[in-house]
């Protein structure tokens, strides 16, 4: 084997774990395969007006059948002042079937919200699960 071919390995191996699809799970009925998205939202100096108002202008509209929101508290450590940061936040959490017009409307939420709360980031996470409603 050639110095380069464990390069080749890993790199199609991260690629592999870098693709957008998630695995396919099996569902019993009358539970369906979805996505199980979170937001991790940090409120910063944000009141919970401009909170009620983000969520009835950005996230309803985008996913009007349904979510739920978790109060919580955070930390993140911020590489500019290498410090630990404490903040209460908010999970806003959706489950919706996979498609490419989904994973863009959340990153339109991640983008708005942090232009309109002033945050570096907002994490997602994702996941397959299996639901029903």
């Amino acid at each position: 084997m050639s110095a380069l071919a464990p390069r080749i390995l890993l790199g199609a191996s991260l690629a592999a774990f870098a693709s957008p699809a998630l695995a396919q799970i099996s569902c019993t009925a009358p539970q369906r395969p979805m996505l199980d998205i979170e937001l991790l939202l940090g409120r910063g100096k944000g009141s919970d007006a401009r909170w009620q108002a983000f969520l009835r202008d950005e996230v309803t509209p985008r996913f009007p059948d349904g979510l739920t929101v978790y109060d919580t508290t955070g930390q993140w450590r911020d590489p500019a002042r290498k410090i630990v940061v404490r903040e209460k936040s908010r999970v806003l959490r959706i489950l919706v079937q996979e498609s490419a017009p989904a994973r863009e409307k959340v990153a339109a939420i991640a983008d708005a919200y942090k232009k309109q709360f002033a945050q570096k980031s907002v994490g997602i996470v994702t996941r397959s699960a299996c639901a029903s409603f």
